[in-house]
């Protein structure tokens, strides 16, 4: 495993993984949520977002963590292995109001500078829909790499320690 994909809902626990991984790997990491997002909670224009995308995927060995679907075209051929954290919607809303707790007022670690930990409704209805809107998208996704690369589904936090635990350092 040189070039790993963690992907999921938002609160499934992908860079928590991404740190634990690396860990155990000595990979890199690569936190996606701190190269998508400038101060403030701005978005990056879709062009300049792909350009970004396509720089990080070129380097030898990553993990490599966060959703951004609209660019699986460009990470999912360059990755190895994509572990897929396939977690039920009422863990990741529970895990979403935790992180919310821990950091509100402040920057979490894996985010760019200035963008203070915040909760909306449209962000929760997101994560609430994703198993309908977006896992549909994964799993095709999945299906098209299926033959050329590792996929590793995990269903809850159980099956994550499990496959830490077991990996070979």
């Amino acid at each position: 495993m040189d070039r790993i994909l963690i992907i999921g809902s938002c609160g499934a626990g992908k860079s928590t993984m991404a740190r634990k991984l690396a860990t155990k790997t000595q990979l890199p990491i690569i936190h996606l949520d701190q190269h998508y997002w400038k101060p403030g909670w701005t978005e990056p224009e879709v062009e300049e977002w792909e350009k970004k995308v396509s720089q990080l995927i070129q380097a030898e060995q990553w993990i490599m963590d966060g959703n951004y679907s609209g660019t699986f075209h460009l990470r999912m051929p360059r990755a190895d292995t994509i572990i897929f954290l396939d977690f039920s919607r009422w863990r990741c809303l529970w895990q979403i109001l935790l992180r919310w707790w821990k950091y509100l007022g402040t920057t979490r670690p894996d985010l760019a500078e200035n963008c203070p930990e915040h909760l909306s409704l449209s962000f929760l209805h997101y994560v609430f829909v994703f198993p309908i809107t977006h896992r549909p998208r994964i799993l095709t996704w999945l299906k098209k790499v299926e033959n050329s690369h590792r996929i590793i589904r995990l269903a809850n936090r159980k099956e994550v320690n499990n496959f830490l635990e077991n990996l070979i350092d």
